[in-house]
C-alpha cells in the first residue's frame, strides 16, 4: 500500500513537471491568455496558468500554433486535434491551430534505414533497387523517402520515427491525467469532456502509428472512388507495406498549394476545384468514409488533370443515421423549417431532454435567418456550421467528435476549393449529389425499405422484448460508441492542503526562476 502511494506521487510530481514545463512554452507564446481571462476558468487553474507564465514577457497576439510546433510532435498532433474543436479551444484559437505545420527536420539516413529493414524483415536490396537518403518530408510521426522496386516501379516510402510511440505514450499519459483532474472541477469542464477529447486523441494517433491501418484506409477509400474517376487514389505495395513501414504508388503532379505553376502547366483551377467538391462530397455524404485531412499540401494535380490525394492517417466516418439528420438539418436551416431542425436534435439526444424545443427552435432561428434571402453562392457551409456550434453551451449539449471532425474537414475543403476558385458556388457544385441522396435516402423507396428492414428486426427481437417488457429501449444516438477511457491515479489530499501546495509550487517556481536569473 506504502509503495503505491509513493509509485502514484512520483507519477503525479513527473505529470506535473510535465505540464509545467509545456505550461511554460504555451505563456511565452501568450497561449494561456484566454484560459486566464475565461471567467469559466476554474479558481485552481488560473492560479496554475499565474506560476506557468510568471517572469515571461508575452506577445499581444497568441500564437497557439508555433507554441505546439515548438513543444513537440505529440504537442503538434494535439494542436491538430484541438483545430477541430473551436467549441473547446475558441474560434481563434481554432483558427491558429488550423495553420499549423507538421514539419520537422528530418531523422538521418543512418536511423531510418534499419527501421525499414526491420519492419519487412530483410535487407532494403530484397525489396528495393534504390532509395533517396534525402526525404522528400518529415513530419511529426514519420517521413517519406522517394525509392525504386526491384521491379523498377517508383515509390514513396514512409516510414515512423524511431522511438516515436514511446515519446507519444509518454505525452498522451499526462494528458489523460491532466484532463481527469480538470474533469473533476466539474461544470463547464465537465460539459466539454476533456476526458473524452484525450480518449478520441490517443485513438487517433494509434491508427496513425499503425501504417498498416493507413493502408487499409487508403485502399478502401479507393474503391469508394471508383465512380469518381477524377479524384485518384495512388495504389498500395502490400508487399512491402508493414506496421512501421507504408509503401505506395509514386504520384507525378503539383500540389495545389502552388496556383501559378498549375496554370503555368495548363490545368484549369476551376475543374480541379469542382472535382475536390465532388470527391470530397460522395465520401462524406454517400459513402459516409471520408479524408479528414484534405489540405493543400496533401493534393496534387496529376498531368492527365486527375486530382489525387495523399495521406491517409486521419480519416472520418459518419453512420447512415448521422448523415440523414446532418442532411435535415442542413435543409431545414436553409428553408426556415427552424421547428423540424429542433425537433431533430432532440431525436438525435444531441440536446438534452430537460430543454425545451421551441426555445431551441428560436435558437436555431437566430442561425439561419442570417443566410435568409442570400444568394445561393453566399452561403457557406462552414460559416453556418460554425453558428451552430455557438448555442452548444446554452444548452448543455455534449459534443460529438465525429461530427466536429467532419465540420473541420468540410471548413478546410471550402478553403481549397475556394482558392482555386473564388468565384465557386458550393451549393451548386453540390447539387447533383445533395438532391440524389436525398431523394434515395429520404424518398418514398427509402422510406418503405427501411420499414420493411425495421419490421423483420423488430419481429426477430420480440421473444426478447416480451422476456423483458418492463426494460427502457431508448432510441441510439447518432453518435457512434465512444472509446474507453483510461484509468487514472487522481492526486488525493485533504481539503486543507489545497492552499498550501498550491503556495509551494508557486514559491518553488518563482525562486528557480529567480536563480536562473542570477546565475546568467
Amino acid at each position: 500500500m506504502h509503495l503505491e502511494r509513493v509509485e502514484s506521487l512520483t507519477s503525479s510530481t513527473t505529470h506535473l513537471f510535465r505540464l509545467l514545463k509545456w505550461g511554460r512554452t504555451l505563456a511565452r507564446h501568450g497561449a494561456l491568455q484566454g484560459i486566464e481571462r475565461d471567467s469559466l476558468t476554474p479558481p485552481n487553474v488560473r492560479r496554475l496558468v499565474r506560476v506557468a507564465r510568471f517572469g515571461l514577457r508575452m506577445p499581444a497576439v497568441p500564437d497557439y500554433a508555433a507554441a505546439m510546433q515548438e513543444i513537440g510532435p505529440a504537442a503538434i498532433k494535439l494542436g491538430q486535434a484541438l483545430a477541430t474543436r473551436p467549441d473547446l479551444v475558441g474560434v481563434d484559437a481554432a483558427d491558429n491551430l488550423r495553420q499549423l505545420q507538421d514539419n520537422l527536420p528530418p531523422e538521418p539516413f543512418a536511423r531510418i534505414k534499419p527501421a525499414i529493414e526491420a519492419a519487412l524483415g530483410g535487407p532494403v536490396e530484397q525489396f528495393f533497387a534504390s532509395i533517396d537518403p534525402v526525404p522528400v518530408g518529415a513530419a511529426s510521426i514519420a517521413q517519406v523517402h522517394r525509392a525504386v522496386t526491384t521491379e523498377g516501379r517508383d515509390v514513396a516510402i514512409k516510414v515512423l520515427r524511431p522511438g516515436i510511440e514511446e515519446e507519444f505514450d509518454r505525452a498522451i499519459e499526462t494528458y489523460e491525467w491532466a484532463a481527469a483532474h480538470v474533469e473533476l472541477l466539474g461544470g463547464e469542464a465537465e460539459r466539454l469532456r476533456p476526458r473524452l477529447v484525450v480518449a478520441y486523441f490517443r485513438q487517433w494517433v494509434r491508427r496513425e502509428l499503425d501504417l498498416t491501418r493507413e493502408a487499409a484506409s487508403a485502399s478502401e477509400l479507393k474503391e469508394n472512388m471508383i465512380a469518381e474517376p477524377g479524384f485518384y487514389i495512388p495504389e498500395i505495395d502490400w508487399r512491402r507495406t508493414a506496421r512501421r513501414v507504408l509503401t505506395l504508388e509514386w504520384l507525378d503532379g503539383i500540389k495545389l498549394t502552388n496556383r501559378d505553376a498549375l496554370i503555368a502547366a495548363g490545368h484549369d483551377p476551376k475543374a480541379l476545384a469542382e472535382i475536390l467538391v465532388r470527391g470530397f462530397l460522395r465520401q462524406a455524404v454517400i459513402d459516409g468514409y471520408f479524408h479528414a485531412d484534405l489540405h493543400q499540401g496533401n493534393l496534387f494535380a496529376m498531368p492527365d488533370g486527375r486530382l489525387a490525394a495523399i495521406d491517409f492517417g486521419i480519416m472520418g466516418r459518419i453512420n447512415r443515421k448521422a448523415r440523414m439528420w446532418l442532411a435535415e438539418i442542413l435543409y431545414g436551416l436553409i428553408t426556415g423549417n427552424y421547428d423540424r431542425v429542433a425537433q431533430i436534435h432532440f431525436e438525435a439526444q444531441y440536446v438534452p431532454s430537460h430543454h425545451d424545443v421551441a426555445e431551441f427552435a428560436t435558437a436555431l432561428r437566430a442561425v439561419g435567418e442570417p443566410i435568409r434571402g442570400l444568394p445561393v453562392k453566399e452561403i457557406s457551409v462552414s460559416r453556418m456550421l460554425d453558428s451552430l456550434f455557438t448555442i452548444t453551451r446554452d444548452f448543455d449539449m455534449q459534443t460529438q467528435p465525429h461530427l466536429l471532425l467532419l465540420q473541420k474537414t468540410m471548413v478546410m475543403e471550402e478553403g481549397v476549393a475556394t482558392a482555386l476558385d473564388p468565384d465557386i458556388n458550393m451549393w451548386e457544385t453540390a447539387e447533383p449529389f445533395l438532391k440524389e441522396w436525398l431523394r434515395s435516402e429520404l424518398g418514398p423507396e427509402a422510406f418503405l425499405a427501411d420499414k420493411m428492414v425495421e419490421t423483420v428486426r423488430a419481429l426477430k427481437r420480440l421473444p426478447d422484448i416480451i422476456r423483458k417488457i418492463d426494460a427502457s429501449y431508448p432510441d441510439p444516438s447518432a453518435a457512434p460508441p465512444p472509446p474507453p477511457l483510461s484509468q487514472v491515479t487522481m492526486i488525493k489530499r485533504p481539503a486543507w492542503l489545497a492552499g498550501a501546495l498550491t503556495a509551494i509550487l508557486a514559491a518553488a517556481t518563482g525562486a528557480a526562476i529567480t536563480a536562473a536569473l542570477l546565475l546568467r
